[in-house]
């Protein structure tokens, strides 16, 4: 891989996933399909792990929940129980946590939308702008 790692950026309702991002991603590079799968399936297999560190904390933010070869899957999850992962390879986590808590502002702000359907999927572009511009500012 390139000396800038691929992050992937996720948050899951209680049903399905609600929103999805790729940041760190070079223009017009592509990524290999099998990594890209892999990256979703270590993302996505964190989740048992995301619910059994719920249990043991009273903390939204969860730190690093799972690791898979030199990657790791930190969560945030929200008073309602949707939950934030970021898929990493060792990043600091305050930078972490004050991206989880940018992009947790812009969420609330999302839910109090009276046109938002609650744990629906996310098409917002003006979300997904401020999502983007949270993960240059914090995790690049």
């Amino acid at each position: 891989m390139t000396s800038q790692q691929v992050l992937l950026f996720g948050i899951v309702g209680k049903n399905e996933p609600l929103y999805e991002a790729e940041f760190n991603k070079l223009p017009g590079s592509t990524t290999v399909d099998s990594i890209t799968r892999q990256n979703y399936f270590v993302l996505h297999s964190a989740l048992d792990l995301v619910e059994k560190a719920a249990w043991a904390t009273n903390n939204m933010y969860l730190k690093v929940v799972d690791k898979v070869n030199q990657q790791q899957v930190s969560t945030f999850l929200t008073a309602g129980n949707i939950k934030f992962m970021l898929l990493h390879s060792g990043r600091s986590e305050d930078s972490i946590r004050n991206f989880f808590i940018d992009v947790y502002e812009v969420y609330v702000k999302l839910a109090m939308n009276p046109f938002y359907q609650y744990d629906k999927p996310i098409t917002s572009k003006a979300f997904d702008t401020k999502v983007r511009a949270a993960a240059r500012r914090y995790l690049s």
